[in-house]
């Protein structure tokens, strides 16, 4: 009898097994202490991600908002087969091909793992998205990514790095016509009269300039759980000191992981606007958040683990003491280990990034921003559904 009772214990638990639908991805990583972010949880709690990747255009969250317009029964699906790049004329296959000749909205995906070493700065077109996701994509070694006069872009899971310097030259263009380019740094991605961009899960390091640049008036930009790493300057938001048009610049950094060996600009912000939250900055030599031009900054639930030598500040500002005071640098929740510390503007009321419905989201507990950004950088998804 006692035999007889556990045999139908057994069978119970197999029968359960068997016929209880599996726990979505986010809740086995609650089960398991690792706590997804909003914008993962959105689209990797999904085995079925691969069927349905254009869902990931109404995960974004801050001042891009929701990129659907990226997305629509009129869009245009385009996979990536040539790893080669000709700047004038590309073969369809290419990735240039996809990014600048094909008008409308284009989702582009690719067909293997590729290195692509581009011949000349590749110019991204409206409603354009670049997917990585679930191949192993690296652009580096020579010219880098553009976003020119452009709106409604995503570029997710990518690995660029080491981008050179290019001087002027021939090049096609976003709207598919060939064009001159000027002198172009070598930064990683680099937006120029830009709008509406999210640039996701990328991993960004050793380029000869910066990482990315945010310049000449681009604005509502998200950047989110993108991992940056091993570079001097990071992330520069704003043109230069006498581009006031950039006073108009609102930038969302969200779950990034800064570090290691990161030295300065993560960001440095001219003019404009930027709420940086949830973020893990994993030291840093000359400072990790910067400034000129009064700009206003909302530091919320931030990890800052100062260096253990040398400068445990965390902000640099440029300029006399005079208008100091006149800028909005207000920290709010963050968390700092090993000595770190942060400079606020005193007095004041701290800025708020006043967002819409579709770009609002929860800033959690800086307790939990390890767990956040524990992903961060281009995806490494398995070959059967998870991501």
């Amino acid at each position: 009898m006692a035999f007889q009772g556990i045999s139908h214990f057994i069978l119970v638990i197999v029968i359960a097994v068997l016929f209880t639908p599996n726990l979505s991805f986010a809740k086995q990583s609650k089960i398991n202490g690792l706590k997804m972010n909003v914008i993962d949880q959105c689209w990797r709690s999904s085995p079925k991600w691969r069927k349905h990747r254009s869902q990931l255009a109404t995960c974004s969250v801050g001042y891009a908002g929701k990129m659907t317009n990226n997305i629509g029964m009129d869009l245009i699906r385009y996979k990536v087969t040539d790893p080669n790049d000709d700047p004038i004329n590309p073969r369809p296959g290419t990735l240039r091909y996809g990014t600048s000749v094909i008008q409308g909205k284009v989702w582009i995906t690719f067909q293997k793992d590729m290195h692509i070493r581009l011949e000349r700065p590749l110019l991204i077109s409206s409603f354009t998205t670049i997917d990585g996701r679930g191949t192993n994509i690296n652009i580096a070694h020579n010219a880098c990514l553009m976003i020119f006069k452009a709106t409604d872009v995503i570029i997710h899971s990518i690995r660029i790095h080491h981008c050179k310097p290019q001087g002027p030259g021939m090049v096609m263009g976003p709207n598919g016509k060939v064009i001159s380019l000027g002198q172009v740094d070598g930064d990683a991605i680099r937006l120029v009269t830009a709008s509406k961009v999210w640039i996701d899960h990328n991993t960004l390091y050793k380029c000869q300039d910066g990482l990315l640049d945010v310049t000449r008036g681009s604005t509502d930009v998200t950047i989110s759980n993108n991992w940056f790493r091993d570079q001097d300057k990071v992330m520069l938001l704003g043109h230069d000191d006498g581009y006031v048009r950039d006073q108009n610049m609102r930038i969302s950094v969200v779950y990034n992981h800064f570090g290691p060996n990161c030295n300065q600009r993560m960001p440095r912000i001219r003019h404009g606007y930027a709420h940086v939250a949830n973020n893990l900055y994993l030291g840093w030599m000359q400072y990790a958040i910067g400034g000129s031009m009064e700009p206003s900054l909302k530091s919320e639930a931030n990890l800052f683990i100062a260096p253990t030598g040398g400068n445990k500040e965390v902000t640099w500002r440029k300029g006399n003491h005079k208008n100091e005071d006149r800028w909005e640098f207000h920290s709010v929740r963050d968390v700092f280990e090993n000595g770190a510390s942060f400079t606020v503007t005193k007095g004041g009321h701290v800025p708020k990034p006043n967002y819409s419905k579709e770009q609002n989201f929860k800033v959690v507990d800086a307790k939990y921003v390890r767990s956040l950004t524990h992903s961060s950088g281009a995806l490494q998804c398995s070959k059967t559904s998870l991501c």
